[in-house]
């Protein structure tokens, strides 16, 4: 359980709710940003070109590195068994500040920045969640803040965590693991997408597993009653996951691949694999789900007369709300606001609209605005992050900022062409100041800190963070490898 001691500082307490001329000055703040900018779009744009997948993000690693200490923090390289992890340092002592950096790419997506679909290699990695300028954006935001606590002689620690493979391959849990938060007052983070928003909780908690069957080959035609068909248990399997569709949480989401389905047609596979993920708003009714899978997969090795080994890949919690944290960020977002596009940006988006599945225009003026504070829905569309894992052990909080033209998902090639371009630099660039003056905010007013903290402590309340990767696995670098 953490201390509220340490939160007492000797600074004059501010009302929570109160933005007045006793914080810090946000204008001031947001020069420092743009003053740092050009840099950082041009970093945005080489993470881009690299375009890594996860734990192999050398490049993409080592250039923010390079970026962050040349602006003067400390920097810790290959922390917790992470080759591309690494934590950036600026100042000492209490509050501690942290800022989360993603930068992995997603198989498959390479893409032109342009409005149709053309890799720039076929079948290469891209940065369909614009993992490239998250991680750029969230360092500019840093170096801002650096400078801004220098100037100003601000005491306290901002750090900035470089952390690989959010894509599956939950570098932030093993992070927290070696205790490279344990220290942290508060985390803030944001994230690409095509809308302006506040995300207080949510996301779907989520785990993902190879399930390996082996049995025993023999000739397919020659000889087929000698052998027992891993290839058999892993479809047998497949047809059990979708029959319990109609039992579980209807939020709740399934889907997988055949990852390894034997090594030709006139063999009877004894070795085949499932790579399945499944997710649900709430880890505990997850944990239900989960049995229930492993015990189909249990099922498709009897029936089968094969055996089976069950891997856990990766494993992410849900975000816990703090209402503190996002009123206060809330207020900074609307004070920074959206973004507007250029007429050439204008013709860019639309034709890129016109490749969605529902074709046609969109709003193209909602990039511009910023969307209400609301409570999660648990019943909406959502996706899985480690970052579920930092907020079950720190006060987080977080947003969204308009990278991608309206309309368009993450995780598709027109989002890798929106965050190689100019669109997806400027909502890279707004991203930096909301983080930059709400970071600001906390170290000036020790009372938001508290704040946070409190409400912290209530949503914890009764309920304990735990992961479903097995205590003592070491991040699995060769996740993205197949068999």
């Amino acid at each position: 359980m953490r201390s509220l001691l340490h939160l007492v500082f000797a600074f004059a307490l501010v009302p929570f709710g109160v933005f007045s001329q006793e914080l810090p000055s946000h204008q001031q703040i947001e020069e420092l940003v743009d003053q740092h900018a050009a840099e950082y779009v041009q970093t945005s744009k080489a993470i881009w070109q690299y375009a890594e997948l996860g734990y192999h993000e050398e490049k993409s690693s080592a250039l923010l590195q390079q970026d962050l200490k040349e602006a003067g923090f400390r920097i810790d390289a290959g922390v917790a068994d992470e080759p591309t992890a690494f934590i950036a340092t600026y100042g000492q002592g209490k509050p501690v500040i942290g800022i989360l950096g993603e930068f992995d790419a997603l198989p498959g997506l390479s893409q032109a920045a342009v409005p149709d679909r053309s890799p720039i290699t076929a079948g290469a990695p891209g940065h369909g969640c614009g993992h490239n300028l998250l991680g750029s954006g969230a360092a500019l935001a840093a170096v801002a803040l650096k400078e801004y606590m220098e100037k100003n002689h601000v005491a306290g620690t901002l750090r900035y965590y470089g952390t690989p493979a959010e894509e599956g391959g939950d570098g932030k849990v093993y992070m927290i693991r070696a205790g490279l938060f344990r220290d942290v007052d508060v985390v803030l983070h944001w994230h690409p997408a095509s809308r302006n928003a506040v995300t207080n909780g949510g996301m779907l908690a989520i785990t993902a597993a190879k399930f390996r069957f082996h049995g025993t080959a023999a000739h397919a035609a020659s000889a087929p009653e000698r052998g027992r068909s891993a290839l058999d248990a892993v479809m047998l399997m497949g047809n059990g996951i979708e029959f319990l569709r109609e039992h579980v949480p209807s939020n709740t989401r399934i889907h997988y691949i055949i990852s390894n389905g034997g090594a030709a047609p006139n063999i009877v596979p004894d070795d085949a694999e499932l790579y399945l993920y499944a997710r649900n708003p709430s880890q505990a009714t997850l944990e239900g789900i989960w049995e229930r899978i492993v015990k189909i997969g249990q099922g498709a090795a009897l029936m089968t007369e094969t055996t089976l080994d069950v891997k856990i890949v990766s494993s992410a919690d849900n975000i816990l709300p703090n209402d503190a944290l996002a009123k206060l960020e809330q207020h900074n977002f609307e004070e920074v606001g959206g973004i507007h596009y250029d007429a050439e940006e204008e013709h860019f988006a639309k034709e890129l609209q016109q490749s969605l599945p529902s074709g046609g225009p969109s709003d193209l003026d909602s990039t511009a605005v910023i969307e209400r504070l609301r409570p999660f829905d648990s019943n909406e569309p959502s996706a899985s992050t480690d970052v579920g894992d930092v907020s079950w052990n720190v006060p987080t909080i977080g947003f969204t900022a308009a990278t991608f033209v309206p309309g368009v998902a993450a995780h598709t090639w027109q989002a890798a062409a929106c965050a190689g371009m100019s669109i997806g630099q400027k909502g890279m660039l707004v991203a930096a100041r909301v983080l930059a003056i709400t970071g600001a905010d906390l170290f000036s007013n020790p009372r938001l800190i508290q704040e946070a903290e409190a409400d912290f402590q209530r949503k914890l309340k009764g309920q304990t963070y735990k992961s479903e990767i097995p205590p003592g696995q070491k991040p699995p670098l060769d996740y993205r490898e197949s068999r």
